[in-house]
């Protein structure tokens, strides 16, 4: 894993941490992980680094604000949809790159979301796993995150119970940034995928078949005018990044310029 370049995300300044594989000659993939994750968590100890490089593409991995090595501040406002996704034109300029591929998982997906669309000139094809069809972490109970960050009270709803133990599972997570992260989607005036306006670009939206939110994915798919589904085989939400299938669906779609 290199050490991280930082560059300035947004009006705000928070510090992006960012990677970078490969020559800068090869088409470059920029790769966005989820929520309570990082770079290496999502993209280098799954494969996906290794498998895109072997693909002949450059990769660009960024740590979203509040992840990782990247900055983490504690204020809802500064985890708007539209700086998240701000912050990956950032990182397209500094390293001066004009076109990429996205791939993004979950909070990253939903973050390419808004980038296939307002970066439509610049990102060329995307993959979107596992991507929420309506709020992000709609179903963490906030609440209960807040009393547990304040007080020490115990999680009791299942679902963030899950992610608590996400956040815990990765090192360096912070629980008042991800508290933040929540309560700033929550409140961003573009929460909800509208699939009236679907990007324009061929895009591949893969889920886990076990994973709660897997029609809405396919929906959103089916509305897309070059969108194609992949249902990943036996993987919920929290494991689907590690797969092979969906690895290599992606790759291929990423190499594939028919459509």
């Amino acid at each position: 894993m290199p050490e991280p370049t930082y560059v300035l995300g947004g009006e705000d300044g928070h510090r992006i941490a960012t990677y970078s594989w490969g020559d800068d000659a090869l088409p470059t993939v920029v790769v966005v992980h989820g929520f309570a994750s990082n770079t290496k968590d999502n993209w280098v100890s799954t494969g996906w680094v290794r498998d895109l490089l072997r693909g002949g593409f450059r990769v660009l991995g960024i740590d979203q604000r509040g992840h990782g090595a990247s900055d983490k501040p504690h204020r809802g406002r500064d985890y708007d949809l539209s700086q998240l996704a701000g912050d990956v034109e950032v990182v397209l300029d500094t390293y001066l790159v004009d076109t990429a591929h996205y791939v993004g998982y979950s909070l990253g997906a939903r973050v390419g979301w808004e980038v296939l669309q307002d970066f439509s000139d610049r990102i060329t094809r995307g993959v979107l796993g596992g991507v929420p069809d309506g709020i992000p972490l709609a179903r963490l109970d906030i609440e209960q995150v807040r009393a547990l960050v304040t007080d020490g009270t115990p999680v009791t709803d299942p679902v963030t119970q899950n992610y608590i133990a996400l956040t815990e599972r990765v090192p360096g997570n912070d629980v008042r940034a991800l508290l933040a992260i929540a309560e700033g989607l929550r409140g961003s005036g573009r929460v909800d995928p509208d699939p009236a306006h679907a990007p324009s670009q061929p895009v591949l939206f893969a889920t886990g078949s076990l994973d709660a939110i897997i029609e809405g994915s396919r929906a959103l798919a089916a509305a897309s005018p070059h969108g194609r589904f992949v249902e990943i085989p036996d993987r919920h939400h929290f494991n689907a990044p590690g797969s092979r299938v969906f690895r290599q669906a992606a790759i291929e779609f990423l190499t594939d310029q028919d459509d």
